[in-house]
């Protein structure tokens, strides 16, 4: 049987790792190395020279995030927002327009507007979950459609098929933020995508103790360059041009500790999603809470497409409490179990308010969250308990 003819599971615990030649370790080897013997001079054992350009461990990691996400080449970073910052500086120049999400990360939007708008890339907010607002805000300089679904902190659900088309009829490249879903719930590419980041330190790696981020290009994608680009228009050979010339790679530690996350990311999503099931069932019937915002709810706005797109809903929840800001940020205090933390995706589960914390640099923008959210991610401690700490922060303050 061939890789792609494998499950998921099967292909995240063998793709891009295979024992180990030498001794038969079964586990890909930490190369904690700078630089390699050459046979000669220009002659290379295996491709390799020197570690930021190419590292065996990070290699195992790329070549197995492509195969995931059902996508041609892969490449890590040393953070999900070098990742994002590579694709930009790969796939535009200045003068290129760019849409963003109205409901996005918020180190997302500080990267487009403190970083690539300086440099000269342009960039409008738009309303991802609706294809024909954002055909209308496609200007001819237009060269990429930026979407994070779910998106944080909002889950808001964008349609990727409907999107792909908009983009491609405007010869913009399609660009899909899935750190929320992970590839084991959500395949982008297969949905007409052209290039997938992660931030690494969430669900991939998904125990806390890695910072990271991933890049997966679809086989194929080209994009139109200058005369006499040094370059050229092969999207994945600009990836990694920009990545090896800039230098923000993963080393080879951390790519060890997100591929050993990967071999996991499947019985840890499906809990993931049983617990935030749970939580989502608790949420909506508490006095207390005013709004529950998670794609697998029948009320969620865009609930049908979120089903069609996905194997489950994830493990993110988000809810606003009808006793205002001060309440929020007083239960996020409150709770012992959840842990009052930044990030997501990891196995114990984190409370937040995005508004203090993530999202404190969409303040008084577009983007800005309601101020009494809260957002939960749901880890994979037992469901009772972590409703039973959600209920008594809830019924002493809420």
């Amino acid at each position: 049987m061939t890789d792609a003819a494998r499950g998921f599971s099967s292909r995240a615990l063998h793709v891009g790792q295979e024992p180990d030649p030498t001794t038969g370790a079964v586990v890909t080897p930490i190369y904690q190395v700078s630089t390699y013997k050459q046979d000669g001079i220009g002659g290379l054992r295996g491709g390799y020279e020197y570690s930021r350009s190419a590292n065996p461990t990070r290699t195992a990691l790329e070549t197995l995030i492509a195969d995931l996400e059902g996508g041609a080449h892969g490449f890590a970073f040393s953070s999900g927002l070098a990742g994002q910052d590579c694709v930009v500086r790969s796939l535009l120049r200045p003068g290129d327009h760019v849409l963003i999400p109205t409901d996005a990360y918020g180190g997302t939007f500080r990267m487009f507007d403190k970083v690539a708008r300086p440099w000269g890339i342009d960039y409008d907010i738009v309303p991802v979950a609706d294809a024909d607002a954002v055909r209308a805000a496609v200007r001819p300089t237009t060269r990429m459609l930026w979407v994070e679904t779910p998106t944080n902190p909002l889950l808001g659900i964008a349609d990727i098929s409907a999107l792909a088309e908009v983009a491609h009829a405007a010869g913009a490249v399609l660009v899909v933020d899935n750190t929320f879903a992970s590839p084991y719930l959500q395949q982008p590419i297969a949905l007409g995508a052209d290039v997938v980041t992660h931030s690494a330190t969430k669900y991939a790696g998904g125990h806390s103790d890695v910072v990271g981020g991933l890049v997966v290009v679809r086989d194929g994608l080209t994009i139109t360059v200058p005369d006499g680009d040094p370059v050229g228009p092969d999207a994945a050979t600009r990836v990694a041009f920009h990545q090896n010339s800039i230098g923000a790679i993963a080393g080879p530690f951390d790519s060890w500790l997100v591929q050993r996350g990967l071999k996991t990311l499947a019985v840890r999503m499906e809990r993931h999603c049983d617990n935030a099931e749970q939580v989502v069932d608790f949420l909506t019937a508490h006095h207390g809470v005013s709004h529950v915002y998670y794609p697998g709810l029948a009320t969620h706005p865009n609930h049908e497409i979120a089903a069609r797109q996905m194997s489950r809903f994830g493990g993110m929840v988000s809810f606003r409490v009808r006793a205002g800001e001060d309440v929020a940020v007083k239960v996020c205090a409150e709770t012992q179990l959840w842990t009052l933390a930044e990030s997501l995706g990891g196995v114990e589960s984190l409370i937040e308010h995005p508004a203090r914390m993530t999202h404190a640099s969409v303040a008084g923008t577009e983007l800005e969250v309601p101020a009494d959210l809260i957002r939960l991610s749901v880890g994979i401690e037992d469901a009772d308990d972590l409703v039973a700490d959600l209920e008594q922060a809830l019924d002493r303050l809420a």
